[in-house]
């Protein structure tokens, strides 16, 4: 595994953050009646995704509080996944954009599930 500085080189990261600005994107197209709540809530979480994956990547000296954050992740990933779904059947987004956008969270769970199960490799390694 190559050394990773910085949490913007985490592939999870950049997937992340570029599906949240897809979503903020075609969450314009949403009826104005839902400024304030379902566009609101799923631009919301959708940044949350990649805003607790670098807060976690701040706290990879610490395990728990790594995993903690990398599982705050995962919830908003998949709370996410629940706005578009309400978003397709109110039929804001079509049926093809759910299922790109729900491969690509699916994708996302994924890899932090991943990070999760090996916090060793994240975490483990000598300050000096």
């Amino acid at each position: 595994m190559a050394i990773i500085k910085y949490h913007t080189e985490l592939k999870v990261y950049q997937k992340s953050f570029d599906v949240a600005m897809e979503i903020f994107k075609i969450s314009f197209k949403f009826p104005i009646e839902e400024k304030y709540s379902l566009t609101d809530q799923i631009r919301r979480s959708s940044r949350s995704v990649s805003a607790n994956i670098s807060e976690s990547w701040g706290k990879r000296r610490y395990p728990k509080s790594f995993v903690s954050k990398l599982t705050d992740a995962e919830g908003e990933a998949r709370e996410t996944q629940t706005w578009l779904e309400y978003s397709f059947h109110c039929n804001y987004i079509t049926e093809e954009q759910f299922r790109i956008f729900n491969e690509k969270y699916n994708e996302i769970i994924a890899m932090i599930i991943y990070m999760i199960n090996n916090v060793e490799k994240w975490t483990n390694f000598t300050s000096k």
